[in-house]
């Protein structure tokens, strides 16, 4: 039978913040599987990664967290660093996990680390489920590159992040420590995984062509200025949206885009506006396509995490053992001190269940038989099945 369980440290010393977060396991130590870690940017994660291997054998990977984490025991979060661990204990489970940095080419990376994961689980066979971490660079090319190798199979996950967006985000796997690239765990199991990724965004009747574009940099829009376009369709005042002003004010306005099912729209965050009235924006958005505007209030933010687990317990078939949560960081900027309110949706919908949320600058996942994705100020849950 699956088992999740969740543990934490807030210890200033990354070694005992590793082992702490373990030591909540007690006894269930030995039975872990894959250790998820995520740990605060301020957090020594070699450390941290050291105090988890001197009590476990588990695969360990993960990545740093914008500024805190959320588990059952409310908001975990430090100026001297804090760590939280999330594993799957499940003696029929088989996992495999690779990681690789940055390179020329990041589709052939994405294919690397699939044949690796491959073989690292000592298996010819593609895995029933698959987990993700990057940097929020190129992930879109990663995940191609894996799904050549292993096809269409389900995932979840999300980037690293960092409190500022200042690139100081980590990803980490077993030995290895990067700021770019990417890290995998392929799954080989009969139980049930289930993921829902959406950002319960309204949509507007907003809507433009993207025109001009280069992979995520948005140019143009009806062939007028991204910036122009983007303050018409808000009425937003210049100091809302100049340079990194527009990461904040944009997670209550962001642009969405379509799958071709229409069974999801995928949320593009506007990370900074740019001298030459360009906008960066959060994943890749492609010329000839549509953009909506979206819109929500910070009671929607908050209500939205409590509506997602609800969502995945409607798909389980069987009853949910744990989730693992990925929540937009810029989401969170704009719900500021009511963080507690996300941490009472979730608690009263996790039914007394292990979880953790942790937030990045991209999530990860798939919604209503869509292709996998990557989205950014959205929402991933993932739900793991008990039996």
């Amino acid at each position: 039978m699956l088992k999740t369980m969740v543990g934490y440290s807030t210890n200033s010393d990354g070694f005992k913040q590793g082992l702490e977060s373990m030591q909540m396991f007690e006894s269930d130590i030995k039975d872990s599987k894959i250790n998820f870690l995520f740990s605060s940017v301020n957090s020594n994660t070699k450390d941290v990664m050291a105090g988890i291997k001197s009590v476990s054998d588990a695969p360990t990977i993960g990545c740093t967290t914008s500024g805190k984490l959320i588990v059952p025991d409310g908001v975990i979060s430090s100026e001297d660093g804090f760590s939280g661990v999330f594993s799957i204990m499940d003696s029929n489970l088989v996992v495999g996990v690779a990681a690789h940095e940055s390179g020329k080419n990041a589709r052939d990376i994405g294919r690397k680390v699939a044949i690796e994961a491959v073989e690292n689980a000592k298996t010819t066979r593609a895995p029933a489920y698959f987990y993700m971490v990057a940097s929020p660079k190129d992930e879109e090319d990663y995940l191609a590159g894996i799904e050549d190798i292993i096809g269409r199979v389900p995932f979840f996950g999300g980037s690293g992040a960092d409190d500022t967006y200042e690139g100081k985000w980590k990803i980490f796997c077993n030995e290895k420590e990067f700021t770019d690239g990417v890290a995998v765990a392929f799954f080989y199991t009969d139980n049930e995984f289930v993921t829902e990724l959406n950002g319960y965004y309204r949509e507007t009747n907003n809507v433009g062509i993207i025109t001009d574009s280069d992979n995520r940099v948005l140019n143009k829009i009806d062939n007028k200025k991204a910036i122009d376009v983007y303050k018409d369709w808000t009425s937003a005042r210049d100091a809302d949206i100049s340079g990194l002003n527009l990461f904040n004010f944009s997670s209550l306005h962001p642009l969405g885009v379509k799958d071709i099912t229409g069974n999801i729209t995928l949320v593009r965050n506007l990370v900074k506006s740019n001298e030459d009235d360009s906008i960066t924006v959060g994943n890749k958005i492609i010329e000839k396509t549509a953009c909506t505007l979206l819109e929500s209030t910070n009671d929607e933010l908050i209500d939205a995490c409590g509506e997602i687990v609800k969502e995945v317990n409607e798909k389980m078939y069987v009853d949910s053992s744990g989730y693992l949560m990925f929540h937009g960081a810029s989401r969170v900027n704009s719900i500021g001190d009511r963080i507690d309110e996300v941490y009472k949706e979730l608690l009263n919908e996790t039914n007394g269940l292990p979880f953790m949320c942790i937030f990045t600058f991209g999530e990860y996942g798939y919604s209503n038989n869509s292709a996998n994705y990557c989205g950014s100020s959205m929402l991933s849950l993932t739900g793991f099945g008990r039996n």
